[in-house]
């Protein structure tokens, strides 16, 4: 399901530009806009339920305040995060969203990996692709799920040199890199390390914080040929990107 015409995008925590971030509303949204699927982050409840939640408290995003890991799911679902939308399960994602649509899973908690697992091999694995910053995390989910694909988040450069050891241990699907990654290793040095993760068989999906960087000096333009997918806050403002640029 992940081999398609041009770039792929993901809507990041959903279409989070216009609607409230990692809601159903959100996921539902980018998929009208064009999106192929969503990113979206999980943790597990203290009762044991896989919740989509970014931080590590409903504080930021919800009109709440708590640990989710020491809340029910029966308590987290009276907040509101924004337009009368409630905090979404991971099973309440995979029902929401077209059979087709494809979900990015970045793994939050550690506590969380194995019921992730169970959750992902009942919702039909091939339109999944997990992912995380934390190694160990990526290591654990291996133990229950060999063959979902895998992306491994960098956010350090200390990171890239594990890459090809890690490609093998985890069976390493893509490398996750940031735009950020322009400004802190500069345009060159980016470009010969997404040369690089592609000569080892990788698969390279870009993600920022901050959307203006993929428009920035054409950056994305740049990068043609060097990444497969995009995962963006403003959905529509990307598709029509791509499309005027030829990369849809």
């Amino acid at each position: 399901m992940w081999e398609r015409d041009g770039v792929i995008v993901l809507g990041h925590r959903g279409y989070s530009s216009s609607f409230p971030e990692n809601s159903l509303l959100a996921f539902r949204k980018a998929i009208e806009a064009g999106a192929d699927g969503v990113e979206l982050d999980v943790w597990l409840t203290g009762d044991g339920n896989v919740i989509v939640m970014h931080d590590e408290t409903i504080d930021r995003t919800s009109d709440m305040s708590g640990r989710q890991k020491e809340m029910t799911l029966e308590e987290l679902k009276k907040a509101n995060i924004g337009m009368g939308e409630k905090i979404p399960t991971l099973e309440e994602v995979f029902e929401a969203l077209p059979r087709d649509a494809l979900i990015n899973v970045e793994l939050k908690d550690r506590d969380a990996v194995e019921r992730v697992a169970k959750i992902v091999k009942e919702n039909d694995p091939e339109r999944v692709l997990i992912s995380s910053f934390d190694i160990d995390a990526l290591r654990e989910y291996r133990r229950f799920d060999g063959e979902t694909k895998m992306g491994l988040l960098i956010d350090r450069e200390d990171v890239v040199p594990l890459i090809p050891k890690l490609k093998e241990e985890l069976n390493l699907w893509s490398i996750n890199i940031p735009m950020e990654a322009i400004y802190i290793l500069g345009f060159e040095k980016t470009v010969q390390t997404l040369h690089w993760a592609r000569s080892l068989g990788l698969k390279v999906v870009l993600w920022t914080g901050n959307d203006a960087l993929f428009y920035q000096n054409d950056n994305l333009i740049r990068l043609k040929g060097l990444f497969e997918i995009v995962i963006a806050n403003d959905v529509e403002k990307m598709m029509g990107y791509l499309r005027e640029h030829g990369l849809r």
